[in-house]
């Protein structure tokens, strides 16, 4: 009777028998070893006769098998249940255990595969040459419009700060102010400073009477359009100054 073999790509020798005992729908862990010896040997002859460079692992593990084979073949010898110490293990442990590694590999390398897969069909944009920019910003801060968001944020990030720092001991000192008089502080402020000051520098003291006057005339020379509230970065620090030509504290 002619046998006829299919020649498919195989990674090794391993993966050729996990093929066969897929194909037959074999136990894994109850190999029949004449059956899949069998049909083994018939694909390393076919890669003998085709003269494949790779059929030499392929018959180490044909070697292997074949005696596996003979061993399971061996009469076993009755013992008197006396006599009985341990039982025998199965020659074929050894194989099953490297069967089944290398299908836990197999299948992970399949997933992995597909999430290839998935993400070459997915396209992104390259990152752009931005030295240019950096080129003309030099080291200055690049300063973006603030909102009363952002003006709220670094409020309550300055009590938190405030917070940290107080001592454990303080004197109470009640001291009235007004926001029209604070605001005309911090103009004076602005106006004795050649560059922008920082936001924090308005508030040197820890009375939150003091700190929430001095908020609300920020917040009102804003509105005014009296000073320049800019930011370098999100979240980052505010910076104030004041306008080249400032409209009067009582106008609208």
């Amino acid at each position: 009777m002619e046998y006829q073999v299919k020649l498919d790509t195989f990674e090794g020798p391993l993966d050729l028998l996990l093929h066969l005992i897929n194909r037959l729908e074999i136990d894994i862990y109850d190999i029949p070893m004449a059956e899949i010896t069998e049909q083994y040997l018939a694909y390393v002859h076919a890669m003998q006769e085709l003269q494949l460079d790779d059929a030499s692992e392929y018959l180490v593990m044909a070697a292997t098998m074949l005696s596996i084979k003979s061993n399971m073949l061996l009469p076993h010898h009755d013992q008197p249940e006396e006599d009985y110490i341990y039982e025998e293990d199965d020659p074929r442990d050894e194989l099953v255990e490297q069967l089944i590694e290398y299908k836990k590999f197999k299948e992970a390398s399949l997933a992995l595969k597909d999430k290839e897969a998935d993400r070459s069909r997915m396209y992104t944009k390259p990152p752009c040459d931005l030295s240019v920019y950096a080129e003309e910003i030099g080291t200055e801060p690049v300063l973006g419009e603030v909102t009363l968001s952002d003006m709220l944020g670094a409020y309550h990030k300055l009590l938190r700060r405030k917070k940290l720092q107080k001592p454990l001991q303080t004197k109470i000192s009640h001291q009235e102010i007004s926001i029209e008089d604070r605001m005309t502080e911090v103009l004076q402020q602005l106006s004795e400073q050649s560059k922008r000051v920082n936001f924090h520098q308005f508030f040197p003291y820890e009375d939150k009477q003091h700190m929430v006057i001095t908020f609300l005339a920020m917040l009102e020379l804003m509105k005014r359009n009296e000073i320049i509230v800019e930011q370098n970065r999100m979240f980052g620090e505010i910076f104030l100054t004041l306008r080249k030509e400032p409209v009067a504290i009582g106008g609208r």
